[in-house]
Order: structure tokens, then C-alpha cells, then sequence
């Protein structure tokens, strides 16, 4: 007996291949759904008397239970108009459009947070740069750290030490058109933070990242080494609470060990889990999947508004 179309789950990746994207297919056809992978950069939207319509390869793709976006950084507005696309289709996404957005944008979701009382480095923006020392002060003096408003995996994420290298990075950014934030280093996490992978209401999945030698950034992708680790309650709560505020039903928290408890610095709305599973032995694509049908079901028995 052949299962349902409605039981197709769509993976919106750019490729197969890559570890998250790979163990997301292999949890959907072990949960006994059929995967289907859209290059999202491949998927055209159509607009019409029909309503709206989504075609990938010259196909029309219907039928879906669940869009599962692994939107990368770089494709940000594009992925989110196709995953807006799936919504206004009836399709439920994983995670929300509107909750990708606001996770990319590196100041509005410390904003949210901040907002919700939850810990975040201090940090300063401004539109001016021409006041950089007055900046770096406002977040506790140097050293400081300067980041890409819209960066990811740690890439433009810059350790200053001196006021007149926070003038030149700040300069440089400015120059090339980029927006920039200036945040207190954090020097009793130096090398070292947590990231805990939040599905739904719970952290399904932790660990501490420590930075290689010579590197203040402790991300797996620049070298990093994650150990798993059993979060506390407070850490634990303050990663779940994270994602609800910025609308995330998958996030990758990234936080601090502050002296005062845990301060979170970002979310991922497409957390890679590779080196999570790894670490831990869990099965995170499982649980994202597991999480993905039953949040579908609640979006289809949600009322119209």
C-alpha cells in the first residue's frame, strides 16, 4: 500500500550532500515519510488566478506536509521569499519566515531578548562612527569585540585590543557598506561558549565549544572542539526562552558563561547539528523531524484568520 503524497516532507537545501541536510533526509524516510529536496535557489514563484504556485525544475511541487528551510546566510532574501511563498501556499515551514528574519539580523534579535530580560553582552550600535571611542566605552572599554551585523559560523567576528584597531575595522565596514555592532568582551568566556539546540520547548541537544589555540572564536567550523554537556536549569530555560521570543521552533542558541549567569549572544535558525551529534550521540535530526509533524498538524488545525 503506498503512503499518501501529503506525507512528503520538503528539505529547502542547496545541497544533499551536506551532513545536516543528509541526516534530515535519512530521519524523514526512518519516520516513514517521503523526502524531497528543493535547491532553493532553483525554486521559481508563480503568482495568479490560481493562487499561488511553486515550481522547481519546471515541475510544480504540491502536496507537501512540511517545508524545512536550511537557508544559508547568503541567501537569506531569496530563501525567506520562497519559504514565505510555501506559507501563503498552505504549507507549513519550519521555522516561520518572519522568526528567519529577525534571527539573521543580529541586533534586532538581541533586541527582542534584551526586551524579554534575557542576558545579552552589552553591546552598542551606531549609524556614526566618527565616535568609536565613546562606543567602545559604553559597552566597558577594550578589549571589545566587533562583528558583522548579518555574519555567520564566526566570519566577521573581530577580537580589537586597541582603540585604534577598533577605529580601522569599524572604518573598513563602514567603507564597504557593512553595518557592524560593538559588544564587551567577555573575558571570563574567552575561547569558550555553549551551544545548546533548542526544538520546540526543550534543549535536545548540548555542548561547550572551546576554541583552538591562537583563536578567541569557538565555532566547530573555525576549528573549535565541542564536548557535550548537561545544561544546567537555568541555561537550559534561557536557550528554550530565546527561541520562543525571536519565534524560532529550531534554533541553535550560542551563549556566554558570564559571572552572573548565561548571556546569549545569537540564534541560528538553521543550526548545523553535525558536530552536536557527534559530540553527544543523540539524535537531533530525529527529533527535528518528530517536531516538524506534529507542528504541522497544529498549523493545519489552526483556525483561519
Amino acid at each position: 500500500m503506498s503512503r499518501p503524497a501529503r506525507s512528503r516532507i520538503a528539505v529547502l537545501s542547496r545541497k544533499r550532500s551536506l551532513y545536516s541536510t543528509a541526516r534530515l533526509l535519512e530521519a524523514i524516510r526512518k519516520h516513514g515519510h517521503r523526502p524531497i529536496v528543493l535547491d532553493t535557489l532553483k525554486c521559481t514563484m508563480l503568482l495568479g488566478p490560481d493562487g499561488p504556485k511553486m515550481h522547481y525544475r519546471g515541475a510544480e511541487v504540491s502536496n507537501l506536509l512540511v517545508a524545512i528551510p536550511r537557508i544559508g546566510a547568503s541567501i537569506t532574501g531569496y530563501g525567506v521569499k520562497v519559504a514565505n511563498h510555501f506559507v501563503a501556499m498552505g504549507v507549513p515551514v519550519l521555522n516561520d519566515p518572519p522568526a528567519i528574519t529577525r534571527s539573521r539580523d543580529k541586533l534586532r534579535a538581541l533586541q527582542l531578548l534584551a526586551a524579554a530580560g534575557i542576558g545579552v553582552p552589552p553591546t552598542v550600535m551606531a549609524h556614526d562612527g566618527t565616535h568609536v571611542q565613546r562606543l567602545v566605552e559604553q559597552v566597558g572599554g577594550l578589549p571589545a569585540i566587533v562583528k558583522l551585523l548579518r555574519g555567520t559560523q564566526g566570519v566577521g567576528v573581530m577580537l580589537a585590543t586597541t582603540l585604534d584597531e577598533v577605529k580601522g575595522i569599524v572604518s573598513t565596514f563602514y567603507e564597504l557598506g557593512q553595518e557592524i555592532l560593538i559588544q564587551q568582551f567577555i573575558a571570563e568566556s574567552r575561547g569558550r561558549d555553549v551551544r545548546a539546540l533548542v526544538v520546540g520547548d526543550k534543549v535536545v541537544g548540548a555542548m561547550r565549544r572551546k576554541a583552538r589555540k591562537g583563536e578567541f572564536r569557538a565555532n566547530i567550523h573555525r576549528g573549535g572542539e565541542g564536548k557535550p554537556i548537561r545544561l544546567s536549569e537555568e541555561f537550559a530555560s534561557t536557550a528554550v526562552k530565546a527561541a520562543q521570543v525571536v519565534g524560532l521552533e529550531v534554533a541553535g542558541v550560542d551563549m556566554l558563561e558570564g559571572k552572573h549567569g548565561p548571556l546569549v549572544m545569537e540564534l541560528n535558525s538553521s543550526p548545523g547539528f553535525e558536530g552536536l551529534e557527534r559530540a553527544t550521540g543523540k539524535d537531533i535530526a530525529g527529533a527535528i523531524i518528530e517536531h516538524a509533524v506534529r507542528y504541522a498538524a497544529a498549523f493545519r488545525g489552526r483556525p483561519e484568520l
